[in-house]
């Protein structure tokens, strides 16, 4: 069965760090490419990183670049999201996801900023 289970999700204080990871099984990690996307209560969920089935290119949106670094493991099959100068627009819920020859969604972890 294919699996995508997000982790280290959880309540960090404005400016702090935290590092989504999530694991992958039941399908062939290093032929899909991999991002994160996030949804906030009552907003429509929104791509935040990107990267390539080889790692080789990334990128991000405007609101995260400089602070958020997406990265892959291929012989762990994890992919990660360090986020760094965490502020409180960035409480969402944050979705794993793989895409090849099929689509994968993770179930989604709540991040939330506050102090």
């Amino acid at each position: 069965q294919v699996q995508l289970v997000e982790s280290g999700g959880g309540l960090v204080q404005p400016g702090g760090s935290l590092r989504l990871s999530c694991a992958a099984s039941g399908f062939t990690f290093s032929s899909y490419g991999m991002s994160w996307y996030r949804q906030a209560p009552g907003k429509q969920r929104e791509l935040v990183a990107g990267i390539t089935s080889t790692g080789g290119i990334q990128n991000y949106a405007y609101f995260v670049k400089g602070r958020f670094t997406i990265s892959r493991d291929n012989a762990k099959n994890t992919a990660y999201l360090q986020m760094n100068s965490l502020k409180p627009e960035d409480t969402a819920v944050y979705f794993c996801k793989a895409r090849g020859r099929d689509t994968y969604w993770g179930q989604g972890i709540q991040v939330t900023v506050s102090s």
